[in-house]
Order: C-alpha cells, then sequence, then structure tokens
C-alpha cells in the first residue's frame, strides 16, 4: 500500500519549474535516505569533474536505495541537491539533468537546490538526500 501524498503549489506563491512547494503525507512510515554520492558499488569516485556522469551515478544509486525499501521515485516528499558550484547555469543545468533522470519523479515534490562549496569526497560534484513516504 502507498502513502497518501498530496502536492501543492499555493496560488499566491511563485510558480516553481516542476516541483512542488508543500507535500503532504498521511500516516505511515517514512525512510530517510543519506546523502547519495556518485560513487560506484566500490567505493570509487565517477565521472571526475563530469557533473552529467556523477548525476548518472546519484541517481542510478537513489534508484536502488529507494528499491532497498520497496519505494520508487513517485514516493519521494522531500529532496535536497547539493551542487559543488555558486554558478546559477551549473545549478539549472543539474536540476534538468536530474528532472530528466531515472528518479526525475522525485523531484516534482517538495524540493531545494544548494550551491555549496565543497562535498565530502575529492572531485566530487553532487550530492543528493532523499525523504521517501512508504505504504
Amino acid at each position: 500500500m502507498t502513502a497518501q501524498i498530496t502536492r501543492i503549489n499555493p496560488d499566491n506563491l511563485h510558480a516553481t519549474p516542476g516541483y512542488h512547494h508543500i507535500t503532504v503525507v498521511e500516516a505511515g512510515r517514512t525512510a530517510y535516505l543519506s546523502g547519495q554520492c556518485p560513487l560506484d558499488p566500490a567505493g570509487e569516485l565517477v565521472g571526475a569533474s563530469d557533473l552529467n556522469a556523477q548525476i548518472d551515478q546519484v541517481a542510478a544509486n537513489a534508484l536502488a536505495a529507494l528499491a532497498a525499501v520497496s519505494a520508487t521515485p513517485e514516493d519521494v516528499v522531500r529532496s535536497v541537491i547539493y551542487v559543488a558550484s555558486d554558478d546559477a547555469e551549473v545549478l539549472a543545468a543539474a536540476w534538468f539533468r536530474l528532472n530528466d533522470s531515472v528518479i526525475a519523479p522525485a523531484f516534482t515534490t517538495a524540493s531545494t537546490l544548494l550551491g555549496v562549496a565543497q562535498l565530502g569526497y575529492p572531485g566530487q560534484l553532487i550530492e543528493v538526500d532523499l525523504t521517501a513516504a512508504l505504504g
């Protein structure tokens, strides 16, 4: 059974590029995924200085983590995207690539996109933190 999830964009708030200002989850369990990094199963960084390759790995890792708790991207109720850049074009490119990835439905919910100075692994350019409602 899937949790009941309602996504809302109030008329008196600005339009969004696909996400919703508010996500409401009725009763149920919640899974909090740790930040998904662009590491392969051996723990090696994928795509040093290649943001697109890193996004693809992060998306694959997030999909696997969601599957481990019998969830899908549609069950995500909050996302936080960290990009190691202060360039608005790079941040936008990361947003659009994620919205064209295997976890795209995860970003139709309450979502935050942040440019940060540095992430945890040398050469890491992106990390995605997801919260999912479980049935």
